[in-house]
């Protein structure tokens, strides 16, 4: 019952956050509600400083969910297959170099460049910080996040490919960026793993999860083409999310990989082939809702995480210094792949602007660094992190329209923004 009363607290706090964004805020619905959220978080530290509240009531609230298991474990499986869902397998097939090479060498590529030069920044302020934690900072903010990213491609109206490229890169790099992070830590705290055994593990993982949700995906779309009630069929994919997920995880295979690829099948042929009209409709408004509910739940956390948070001026700085390692990677991850295939494809002038301040982090990143032992560079890892998202959601989010609109010298009323 505890947890019961507990859940119906977050969701109805996410229900006023996300009330006060469609009235008055007005941003996409994960930066609004993260935006909100954080905002009661900083009023109510400032009203204990003049003694008006108690927040260490709030904070043990907060402290009763698991952020890292509730997003790693359970959220993220069912994010990733409604965003999988909503993907048009023939157009992602059109962006396919261009996704697997950010999702795969960009996010290897931009944890190296973040984490060295995050550790470079680190000893200019004083923090004797080993080179592998650098390393881990770098794997822990290298994955983009879907969620946030697709609401403002869509309230903007840019075109397929420009969306397909941000969303498909995020959907895919979770997988990569979870396993790149769990090989560097396990190098961190003491793993056995060596050179060699990282490159097995991202192998395994990355293929293993490929293949896992190919025969899901497959299977449940067999099911589903067996029968037309569409109470029944939603429930076999929502099975299959879940399900899917936690089998990945049993089989040490890549979970997020495996859940977008059966998204992707079940997205497209199964929509196609084996459902009715009237169950695609029932279908898209179930994984709508679903879709919805978790977003913002999820960025009602990552705003109320503060209050749990020991903050220390060294570490913010730090934070600071992880935003400009975080941007500078992006670019040059970003830069270098684009600068290569250009030799086999068109791009537009800018498209390297807008994937490098388009790279939003989200609440991965945050559970990721929670995951972490407890131990000091836990700490300065967390708040690092948590500075990292914050700018990435709260600035470039909200900055990333006018930025399309700039580069693509259009007003806000005219066509959708065309970028190849």
């Amino acid at each position: 019952m505890q947890h019961f009363h507990s859940v119906s607290i977050l969701v109805s706090i996410a229900a006023f956050c996300a009330w006060c964004n469609h009235r008055f805020v007005k941003l996409p619905s994960a930066i609004g509600v993260m935006a909100v959220s954080l905002l009661l978080s900083i009023g109510s530290i400032v009203l204990e400083r003049f003694g008006l509240i108690d927040t260490s009531k709030i904070a043990a609230f907060v402290s009763v969910f698991n952020f890292e298991d509730l997003v790693l474990h359970s959220m993220l499986g069912l994010l990733l297959f409604a965003g999988g869902m909503s993907v048009n397998l023939q157009e992602l097939k059109e962006q396919k170099g261009v996704v697997m090479a950010l999702s795969s060498l960009g996010v290897i590529i931009g944890a190296a460049i973040t984490g060295s030069l995050f550790w470079i920044g680190a000893r200019l302020i004083g923090l004797e910080l080993p080179f592998i934690f650098a390393l881990l900072l770098g794997a822990i903010v290298s994955p983009t996040d879907a969620v946030a990213i697709l609401g403002i491609m869509r309230k903007v109206g840019v075109s397929r490919s420009l969306e397909l490229k941000l969303v498909g890169e995020s959907l895919f790099n979770d997988g990569i960026g979870v396993v790149v992070f769990l090989a560097v830590s396990s190098l961190a705290f003491g793993g056995s793993l060596g050179v060699g055994g990282v490159v097995t593990t991202l192998v395994v993982e990355v293929v293993g999860g490929v293949a896992l949700g190919a025969l899901l995906g497959w299977i449940a779309y067999q099911v589903i083409k067996s029968v037309d009630q569409y109470v029944v069929e939603i429930l076999v994919t929502l099975a299959l999310a879940m399900g899917g997920y936690s089998l990945a995880e049993v089989l040490h295979v890549s979970a997020p990989i495996c859940v977008v690829v059966a998204g992707l099948i079940i997205g497209n042929q199964g929509r196609e082939l084996a459902m009715s009209h009237h169950t695609r409709e029932h279908l898209d408004t179930f994984w709508e809702l679903i879709d919805e509910l978790l977003n913002v739940v999820l960025f009602v956390l990552v705003g109320l995480e503060v209050l749990i948070l020991s903050l220390s001026g060294q570490q913010i700085l730090a934070g600071l210094i992880a935003i400009c390692a975080m941007l500078v990677s992006r670019f040059i991850s970003v830069g270098s792949t684009i600068t290569v295939m250009r030799r086999f494809r068109g791009f537009s002038p800018h498209v390297v602007k807008i994937l490098t301040w388009g790279g939003l982090r989200g609440g991965i990143s945050v559970a990721l660094a929670l995951s972490l032992p407890d131990g000091e560079m836990r700490d300065l890892l967390v708040v690092c992190t948590y500075v990292a998202v914050l700018f990435s959601v709260l600035v470039q989010g909200v900055t990333l329209p006018g930025l399309l609109r700039r580069v693509s010298l259009i007003k806000p009323t005219q066509s959708p923004i065309e970028i190849p």
